[in-house]
């Protein structure tokens, strides 16, 4: 245990939402306690499509402001985390059966490059004819058109243990293994209860804010008296890397049986493939990928490289949390949800939704809704020019 146990704020959750919320607090100055149950990114932070993007099919749902922010989150990654976050080709087929036109594919593109502010790779081009045959065996079958346009890939496991490093070299604490137990909200802040090593450890916090992903209403209901609980559904996204490489970088696909956006990525020397949407009623440990998700990606995958063997060498499935709501699952919204359990001085926040792109920016929206609790501190950093690498 440190000298004192008391802190500014406990954190529970080590995914790249609790961490980014770890880095920023103690950079302004707070004294900040992580929370990890088992292993940094051991959950959705390393299950995801491994991408740091704008977004674009959010476009078609009117979700701007997500987008925009997006993308300016992804300008701030790829300066400060240069060897974890690199732009890639992304290419966009066009076919005879494609739900989306090339007119409606190039008007999307031209509002993403608007909304990434310009430069170079915002820009997009048409890929001409002469090239279709070195598209790492895409098919050409009924194909009229290609875009490519730039976006980044990540190494989410990474990234998030970077930005934790980043947050302890600025004095922040981080417990792993270490289990939140129980919290009572007191007139102070909050009484905290957290199990390591076999034993159970007690400190203090003005502010708790609870990142904990998939179990964030697992962990609400361990709070007394028990803050109110946003209602949302766990979506599985699962992914299968497969054998092979794909030299001329990304794609971003329409999966033949919903129209839903599928990508094929380079990963480590091999192909990643995802993601899928699945409404998840299990418990969250369990997640795994259907048989029928697999089924799905693999389906994908043959539509549109028919002569690429296959050879799945590992699968996994990441949790989303989403607002819970009738209706197909990938055009719900990826706004994030902050409940408190009062206002204007929250004891406790609950982070629900976010996206690993924006994860930063959604820090800085959490500090800014505790800080009428907390105390005057002294900055010590400006995470805005923190570098990761």
């Amino acid at each position: 245990m440190p000298a004192s146990n008391h802190y500014d704020i406990v954190v529970v959750g080590g995914g790249i939402q609790g961490v980014a919320v770890a880095q920023a607090a103690v950079a302004r100055g707070y004294t900040v306690l992580l929370l990890e149950k088992t292993a940094l990114a051991a959950g959705t932070s390393s299950r995801s499509s491994k991408l740091i993007h704008g977004g674009l099919r959010y476009l078609e749902h009117g979700q701007f402001k997500l987008v925009y922010e997006s993308l300016r989150e992804r300008s701030d990654w790829l300066r400060l985390a240069p060897s974890l976050v690199k732009l890639s080709r992304f290419y966009i087929p066009v076919y005879q059966n494609t739900t989306r036109s090339a007119l409606t594919i190039r008007a999307g593109l031209s509002l993403y490059a608007l909304l990434a502010g310009g430069g170079a790779f915002a820009r997009f081009r048409v890929v001409p004819r002469a090239e279709w045959g070195r598209l790492d065996g895409l098919t050409t079958h009924g194909l009229k058109q290609v875009f490519q346009y730039w976006d980044a890939q990540t190494d989410d496991r990474l990234l998030t243990q970077a930005l934790m490093y980043s947050a302890q070299s600025l004095g922040a604490e981080l417990r792993c293994p270490a289990e939140f137990v129980h919290a009572i909200l007191t007139p102070g802040g909050c009484e905290i209860d957290y199990a390591e090593e076999g034993a159970t450890h007690h400190c203090t916090a003005a502010v708790l804010v609870n990142a904990a992903g998939p179990w964030v209403n697992s962990v609400t209901r361990r709070i007394e008296p028990c803050p109110p609980e946003y209602p949302v559904d766990l979506v599985q996204g699962s992914h299968l890397v497969l054998e092979g490489e794909l030299e001329r970088g990304c794609y971003y696909l329409e999966s033949p049986v919903d129209r839903r956006a599928v990508f094929v990525l380079p990963w480590y020397q091999q192909i990643l493939l995802g993601t899928t949407e699945t409404v998840f009623k299990g418990v969250p440990e369990e997640s795994a990928p259907l048989v029928s998700e697999e089924a799905y990606l693999l389906d994908c995958f043959h539509h549109y490289f028919p002569s690429r063997p296959v050879e799945i060498k590992e699968k996994f499935s990441g949790l989303r949390v989403l607002p819970a709501m009738q209706g197909i699952a990938f055009r719900r919204s990826r706004e994030i949800h902050l409940q408190c359990d009062t206002q204007p001085k929250p004891r406790v926040v609950s982070l629900y939704g976010g996206k690993l792109t924006v994860s930063r920016a959604t820090a800085q929206k959490v500090l800014r809704t505790i800080a009428p609790t907390l105390p005057e501190r002294t900055p010590k950093a400006d995470i805005s020019k923190l570098k990761l690498d």
